[in-house]
């Protein structure tokens, strides 16, 4: 099993249960190193210090705060253990909320939190609690000398936590939002046309990096010999003179779906029948003459 990068108590009212966090998502993408041109000999990085115009070794690095310009205030890694609060061992529930009220931009992170043998009943309670109840609980978590506001979700039986950005770190854009523009109703009634043809359920198999792909492609063709492909750019799209035009033209290319009426038909003439012995088929019903 993968190491935990968390691992401490989450305490709910007088209950607790000890817990872990293991990490939820990574990016997952090829990676290049930077290499001499000349030799392919792969370049190192290393600290310069220009007062004494030499190489540092790491262990001569500290911490330091810039207070003034060029000026600074050191500070040792176990004064920094010395102010840790404590969320940094005990996870505390401050409160619960429904969870469309969380916009998804206060998101940073995700997390697995999984319960030590002692904890799994507590864990499995709250966990059906908070599936039941459609609620989410909101939390205060410190780790990697941070302290988080986190976000606990049901998620197959178990309980994801999300790290949450801070109110004053979710920026604002000026004059973003709606433009203030008129729309006609007929426009509206074909951009929901639109999306009702593109509609479909969330799938993240149907979902690929086609650019990774790309790359992969590339890394084969230069280790076989082979030719590189140049992929097609599209053409600068044309500005939009008649927006109703190109939403119909839009509508026009869209596959067609069979109409909902039609589905509903289909699956009412499927019935299911419990044969002996507990096996079940179903059975299409013939049509009326």
């Amino acid at each position: 099993m993968a190491s935990s990068v968390w691992s401490g108590y989450l305490t709910f009212g007088l209950i607790s249960m000890p817990v872990r966090l293991f990490s939820g998502a990574r990016g997952n993408h090829i990676s290049f190193h930077m290499l001499h041109r000349d030799d392919n000999t792969r370049i190192k990085q290393q600290l310069w210090c220009p007062h004494d115009e030499r190489v540092v070794e790491r262990s001569e690095i500290v911490k330091g705060y810039e207070y003034r310009k060029g000026e600074y205030v050191i500070i040792e890694p176990d004064e920094i253990k010395k102010i840790e609060p404590k969320t940094a061992k005990a996870m505390e529930i401050l409160e619960f909320v429904k969870a469309g009220e969380v916009d998804p931009i206060y998101f940073e992170s995700s997390y697995f939190m999984v319960p030590e043998e002692a904890g799994r009943r507590p864990y499995a309670l709250l966990a059906k609690a908070l599936e039941e109840s459609e609620y989410v609980a909101i939390a205060k978590l410190t780790m990697h000398n941070r302290e988080y506001t986190v976000f606990l979700r049901p998620y197959k039986g178990g309980m994801m936590l999300h790290t949450m950005y801070y109110k004053d770190e979710v920026r604002d854009l000026d004059n973003f939002g709606r433009p203030d523009v008129e729309l006609k109703d007929a426009e509206v009634k074909v951009a929901h046309q639109l999306i009702e043809a593109l509609a479909g359920e969330f799938d993240p198999e149907k979902y690929h990096d086609t650019f990774e792909e790309n790359l992969k492609t590339l890394i084969k063709a230069r280790l076989e010999g082979e030719e590189v492909t140049t992929i097609e750019k599209p053409r600068k799209p044309a500005p939009v003179v008649d927006l109703m035009a190109a939403l119909k033209e839009s509508l026009a290319q869209m596959p067609k779906k069979p109409p909902q009426r039609v589905e509903a038909a289909q699956r009412e003439s499927e019935i299911k029948v419990v044969a002996k012995g507990g096996t079940s088929k179903k059975l299409r019903r013939k049509p009326a003459a």
